[in-house]
């Protein structure tokens, strides 16, 4: 199979602290420098989150705007998802960022169960979401945590609220989610090529140990990954993660094993249909 195969990687989140593990990058400064190196090791989209000094969670378009320009700087042609999620902030506080026009945001669509509380996304803020993401020119990334949200991204992108072909993600093994299961995998994929086209682009992310498991069907089904610390902060049993970067080496090792190559960035622009990189 020769389709290029986006990586992304995701380097805080809003859970993973240093106790977790000391490589996960909190400030401003350490989420550059390691969003560089994952970078150079394959990866074409970093997906955001922002933390304060303490670690705590925000949404501070402040920082947001920081990471933006450094990321600028150091990462050329990067493509710059920033997360409107729930664990980050409330309400409207969620998007503040989305005026900064990066080139993604994650758009989660419906709401779920998360380990121990309810992940709310209720359906007046998802559709401020989704138009201020349109107002700036900021493609979304749909987080499917359960099946009724791919057919919400359909009926969302059949009344034009998202522009263009969504790219769906996968989101699996979160606790009280949807769980790692191949038959229930094979159901999604197949329920996207079956809404939006056989050549619609989608990803999945797996949590904790099942980062790797996903990582490995994604590509050989022919879809692309996420990877990163903030869903995993363990190389293996017994092993912490040494860096994002090292979690993106071996997705990108995956895809030699499994003949795909890994896709540049402006090859990743052109699959999702990305406004193209300003010199």
């Amino acid at each position: 199979m020769s389709k290029p195969c986006i990586i992304c990687v995701a380097i805080t989140g809003s859970v993973p602290r240093k106790s977790d593990n000391p490589a996960v990058p909190i400030t401003v400064s350490e989420q550059v420098e390691s969003t560089q190196e994952a970078f150079e090791a394959g990866a074409s989209i970093l997906h955001a989150h922002v933390r304060n000094d303490d670690e705590t969670t925000t949404s501070d378009p402040e920082k947001f705007a920081r990471l933006k320009e450094g990321i600028e700087k150091h990462c050329p042609s990067m493509i710059i998802q920033f997360s409107t999620g729930g664990r980050s902030g409330a309400g409207k506080t969620r998007g503040g960022m989305l005026p900064l026009r990066p080139d993604m945001a994650s758009l989660s669509v419906g709401s779920n169960n998360f380990p121990t509380r309810v992940y709310e996304n209720p359906p007046d803020l998802v559709d401020w979401l989704a138009e201020e993401m349109r107002k700036y020119d900021v493609k979304p990334e749909i987080e499917a945590f359960d099946l009724s949200h791919i057919f919400k991204a359909k009926e969302m992108a059949d009344k034009g609220d998202l522009v263009g072909t969504p790219y769906i993600q996968f989101v699996m093994g979160v606790k009280n989610a949807m769980p790692v299961d191949r038959d229930v995998f094979d159901f999604y994929r197949q329920t996207v090529a079956r809404l939006f086209g056989e050549d619609a682009p989608w990803c999945a992310a797996g949590i904790g140990r099942n980062q790797v498991v996903l990582n490995e069907w994604s590509i050989l089904a022919g879809g692309h990954v996420r990877t990163g610390l903030e869903d995993n902060v363990r190389w293996d049993k017994e092993t912490l993660a040494p860096s994002n970067a090292a979690l993106v080496e071996r997705a990108a090792n995956l895809c030699e094993k499994f003949d795909r190559p890994v896709a540049t960035p402006d090859q990743a622009r052109r699959i999702l249909g990305l406004r193209e990189h300003q010199v």
